[in-house]
Order: C-alpha cells, then sequence, then structure tokens
C-alpha cells in the first residue's frame, strides 16, 4: 500500500509558475516509478509527466515539454513538478500516481493502467 499527497495547487496567472510536490509513504519509495497525470473538466485524465525509481529517464507529454520538469528527492520521499511558462490548457486537478514495476520503462510510464496508487489531487488554476 502506498499513499500519495499532493500540495502546490493553486491559482496563477499565464506566464506563471507553480511548483507541484506529492509525498509517499507506506512503501520504499525509491523502488517506485511516478507519474504526474491531470484531468480538466469534462475531459479524460491525461499524462503529464513521469521519472523513474531513480531519477535517471524522465518523460513528458508533448504539450508541457520545455516547460515543466520532474524531478524526486528519495531521501524525502517526494516528486515535484516544476510547471513553468503556465497557460489557460494547463488548468486541471493534477494528480501524481506511482507504481512499484522498476523494470518497465517507454511507452509504459505514459498510460494510467500502469499505476497502482493515486493521490487525491491538487487543483491549478491558469487565468489570462
Amino acid at each position: 500500500q502506498v499513499q500519495l499527497v499532493e500540495s502546490g495547487g493553486g491559482l496563477v496567472q499565464a506566464g506563471g509558475s507553480l511548483r507541484l510536490s506529492c509525498a509517499a509513504s507506506g512503501r520504499t519509495f525509491s523502488s517506485l516509478g511516478m507519474g504526474w497525470f491531470r484531468q480538466a473538466p469534462g475531459k479524460e485524465r491525461e499524462f503529464v509527466a513521469a521519472i523513474s525509481w531513480n531519477g535517471g529517464t524522465t518523460y513528458f507529454a508533448d504539450s508541457v515539454k520545455g516547460r515543466f520538469t520532474i524531478s524526486r528527492d528519495n531521501a524525502e520521499n517526494t516528486v515535484y513538478l516544476q510547471m513553468n511558462s503556465l497557460k489557460p490548457e494547463d488548468t486541471a486537478v493534477y494528480y501524481c500516481a506511482s507504481h512499484g514495476r522498476a523494470w518497465l520503462s517507454g511507452t509504459y510510464y505514459y498510460t494510467k493502467a500502469t499505476y497502482d496508487y493515486w493521490g487525491q489531487g491538487t487543483q491549478v488554476t491558469v487565468s489570462s
């Protein structure tokens, strides 16, 4: 069992920045692959970014490449999503997710079904 708690969401103007955090507990964090997804009203939950268990590989949706970065601190059991140059279309609830399959790579990280545990989400609203 893994518990995930997101924080850092809020209201920001277009062009601004936010940093989301996701604190994990319940399992050795360094064994977990971590991802961020988001869901806007009336839309499917979509992949945003992910990071491998050791931080060596990162993955990004095309829509956020060059604007968002993902990192992790295994000593603090936390994964971060730094969001810069925010746009109104980034408005959504952002969810942190984890999986324990360290051997996975590539397209598995983009897929919701790969992830076993999810946080409650944090709202990000970008005003124009």
